[in-house]
């Protein structure tokens, strides 16, 4: 059988990403979601002319250097002066308060000379100072978030200014997780003759969880009994998707696949002309889209970054933009490539010239703590001949939404 290339396999995966489906959520609930709807002003901020500081609300032209002006009243936030401010009069007036009807600059209280209920200023203003014009913020029908974008404090602090109780969001999927293999325990267990510590759920958990639910089902064994009961109830749940790790390959005791296949899996494609993370699966059961990566650590957590968060983008209504690769010089030479596809590990570097990629040597798919280093993926073409210090390369982000 061939290998499928890269390209592809995302284009099949996220062939069969359903349609977005939205949900309403309170602000508090809307960190780290992505908006589904444009967020559109429905007033003007500042509602009023506003004092941008403390001070005196004057007529320009009143506020001639050495003039006495009567102080009349004031304005504070909260409470504005109600009346109308004339000829050779002003108003004593604090940051954020409305700026009084007849005034048109406002004189920081620093410049202030005051004399009981008369004040003189040491320079005279333009007309406009120190005012925040109504709706120069934002205005009503304005577009202040597009959709699409993943909310953060930021967004939801002008969500709030603009007094947004609510966004309607991407429904998050539920991610169901499932380790296999006879070798794996918990960690925490002392460790008996051949066996490892199973590692991949807990770093796919964190990984995946920006985008959804995660559920984790544990550990598996390689018992075709055992593993066709344990992902019956998962699929008995009905989660939007189903993660599994190990027994991918062709091995005697690799029987993921098949498995699977008997529970009403239909696969869209099996092996990837890639390195780490070559017998990847994807097929789907239903409205269940299901993963099988690799058991490898390295290959399981690579897999994820290049296949699985493309469709979880799509699925949230973020993109999937396939391509969004980073375009960065190399810190150190990459070596050749073979016929399959490289995701290389790298850190990002920050030094005199630049941001730039140092390239880790270590290649086992095994290899949890060069992995542990790594901040980028460096996406090195099939029979690349290797490329020198300085070299502008292409790189996937691992922790990038």
């Amino acid at each position: 059988m061939s290998l499928l290339p890269v390209e592809h396999a995302i284009t099949k995966i996220l062939q069969r990403v359903p349609p977005m489906q939205t949900e309403r959520v309170a602000l508090p609930q809307a960190a780290g979601r992505v908006l589904a709807e444009a967020m559109v002003a429905s007033h003007d901020q500042p509602p009023f002319n506003a004092s941008a500081m403390d001070g005196y609300a004057v007529r320009a032209r009143d506020a001639a250097p050495g003039a006495s002006l009567r102080i009349i009243g004031m304005s504070q936030a909260g409470a504005g002066f109600a009346g109308v401010m004339g000829a050779g009069e002003c108003v004593r007036i604090f940051t954020g308060a409305p700026v009084p009807q007849g005034a048109d600059a406002v004189i920081m209280q620093e410049l202030a000379s005051v004399n009981g209920q008369h004040v003189r200023f040491a320079e005279q203003p333009q007309p406009g100072r120190s005012i925040r014009p109504m709706g120069s913020d934002f205005a009503v029908g304005q577009t202040l978030v597009e959709p699409g974008t993943r909310l953060n404090g930021l967004h939801l602090a002008v969500a709030a200014a603009a007094n947004v109780p609510t966004l309607m969001v991407g429904r998050q999927p539920v991610i169901a997780l499932l380790a296999t293999g006879d070798e794996l325990v918990p960690p925490g267990s002392r460790l008996g003759a051949d066996q490892i510590v199973a590692s991949n759920s807990y770093g796919l958990g964190p990984l995946l969880a920006p985008y959804g639910r995660i559920v984790d089902h544990g550990i598996a064994g390689d018992d075709r009994a055992g593993l066709t009961a344990r992902l019956r109830d998962m699929f008995a749940d009905e989660p939007d998707i189903v993660v599994t790790t190990g027994g991918a390959s062709v091995g005697d005791h690799d029987i993921v696949q098949d498995v699977l296949v008997a529970l009403g899996v239909t696969l869209d494609f099996w092996r990837i002309n890639m390195r780490p993370g070559k017998p990847l699966m994807f097929g789907t059961r239903g409205k269940t889209l299901v993963f099988g990566l690799p058991g490898n650590p390295v290959s399981a957590l690579v897999t994820a970054v290049v296949f699985i968060k493309p469709a979880l983008r799509l699925w949230l209504g973020a993109g999937a933009a396939p391509g969004r690769y980073w375009r960065l010089p190399l810190a150190a030479p990459t070596p050749p490539n073979s016929v399959r596809r490289h995701f290389m590990r790298a850190q990002l570097v920050h030094e005199e010239t630049g941001t730039a990629l140092r390239p880790i040597a270590e290649v086992d798919s095994g290899h949890t703590s060069s992995l542990a280093q790594a901040d980028m993926l460096i996406v090195q073409p099939e029979h690349d001949p290797g490329q020198a210090t300085g070299t502008m390369v292409d790189a996937i982000s691992i922790g990038q939404f």
